[in-house]
């Protein structure tokens, strides 16, 4: 038996949650094993939980003891073998107690979708193309039309849905889609790609100063990167960057890749490749939002989507950041928040968000951090189980829009009683 995780010279945050990992032999798999905690070094123990040792994994809130030097034991009463973990640091708590969710709107103007656009531009909310097969605005499973608000309360149709029309023309407007990247850069909005629900992929990038005007940028140059949907896109370090993604052979036909590569450009047209060095995040994509954090990218989970040739879907639970986009720190092999997919990511209130999302089933959990390491569930999320929403950041408070419980709501994270966000920067990030 071997403790694997928590690992030497980590520091745990009070009331946060982690997973305790270790290994067993297959023989004991059905032992039950005791789970212990000291805070000085070993000395003295306290009952945590009995655990199966096949498990492999507990989620442990951490207790409101701080101390240098903590470690956590699992011992086999029948056998009498025990393991402890290396040594640890137990630091103050950075829970945050007056979050609140309120409802703006159960019944917005847009109608329901999943996996549309979701930007931040001239002081608005804008709502971009996205997917919902059957709905009579969305003959062809995901439509182009865009919607704004300054309040969450009073919508917009900035740019009705063309992509249906008689002769619609793809060189002179973006064909609907949905799960796209999404950036506001050099004061403009960009789309950057889209999904293969056309049978091909969609390898344009388009970009628009108000929302109802939009120009491909590159009409006559296919981008370097290789096919791809569900990719993850962000703007940092005075660039648009892509990462990761994968082709989807049975839905646009290619063939089989997942990717884990990043490509990053200042204009759309021309763009540079940017390959990790090991060790780094396995391919994935899946993705929403995005999350640039205290001088790093991050990428917070996500997954693959099913092929004919890899039928099972992967779901992932770490977390991983780069200053560059080549070299990467894991800070994370797997969170408190169940891995998943189609969720969304952000930063508001100097911390890092992950929030809904699916693991074989649709989710409303929210989970914050000011490291990455250490998370914290916001309890109680009033709004329904979805995947694939759109979440902004807008006027001091973090919004979630719609997504996969095919509703048209509206919902808001402040602070208690309207105040400003906290003051706190971001938390130092240390090294592993």
């Amino acid at each position: 038996m071997e403790l694997t995780w928590p690992q030497r010279d980590q520091t745990w945050n009070v009331d946060s949650s982690h997973y305790v990992l270790w290994t067993s032999d297959p023989s004991v798999a059905s032992h039950s094993l005791r789970l212990q905690f000291s805070a000085d070094d070993g000395r003295n123990w306290a009952q945590v939980a009995t655990v199966t040792a096949g498990e492999g994994k507990f989620l442990w809130r951490v207790p409101p003891t701080v101390a240098e030097s903590c470690r956590v034991r699992l011992s086999d009463p029948r056998t009498g073998i025990a393991a402890d973990s290396e040594a640890f640091e137990t630091v103050a708590s950075q829970q945050v107690s007056d979050y609140r969710w309120s409802p703006v709107t159960l019944d917005g103007a847009f109608a329901s979708r999943d996996g549309a656009g979701a930007l931040v531009f001239d002081g608005r909310m804008w709502l971009i193309g996205g997917w919902h097969p059957g709905h009579k605005d969305f003959p062809k499973e995901t439509n182009n039309e865009v919607w704004s608000s300054a309040d969450g309360v009073r919508w917009t149709l900035e740019k009705a849905n063309t992509f249906a029309e008689k002769g619609f023309d793809p060189a002179r407007d973006w064909e609907g889609r949905h799960c796209a990247g999404y950036a506001v850069y050099k004061d403009r909005m960009w789309i950057i790609g889209g999904d293969g629900n056309q049978r091909h992929y969609q390898n344009d990038v388009w970009t628009s100063a108000d929302g109802r005007s939009w120009t491909c940028v590159n009409k006559d140059r296919t981008p370097p990167w290789a096919p791809r949907v569900m990719f993850h896109a962000v703007v940092f370090e005075d660039r648009i960057w892509i990462l990761g993604g994968q082709t989807v052979p049975q839905a646009a036909p290619s063939g089989h890749a997942f990717f884990n590569d990043a490509w990053t450009t200042t204009d759309g047209v021309n763009w540079r490749h940017v390959a990790p060095k090991a060790p780094s995040w396995p391919s994935r994509g899946l993705i929403g939002g995005s999350a640039v954090f205290n001088g790093r990218i991050w990428i917070l989970g996500g997954g693959t989507y099913e092929t004919p040739q890899f039928p099972q879907r992967k779901y992932y639970s770490d977390v991983w950041s780069s200053a560059d986009g080549v070299n990467w720190r894991c800070h994370s092999e797997r969170s408190a928040w169940n891995a998943r997919q189609y969720h969304d990511v952000a930063v508001f209130d100097g911390r890092l968000w992950v929030m809904e999302g699916a693991d074989r089933v649709n989710r409303n959990d929210v989970w914050y951090s000011r490291d990455g390491v250490n998370w914290y569930e916001l309890p109680d999320t009033p709004w329904k189980p979805r995947h694939a929403a759109s979440v902004f950041m807008h006027a001091g408070a973090l919004w979630m829009v719609a997504g996969n419980n095919m509703e048209s709501d509206v919902w808001k994270l402040s602070r208690a009683g309207g105040g400003p966000p906290s003051p706190e920067g971001p938390a130092s990030i240390p090294a592993r």
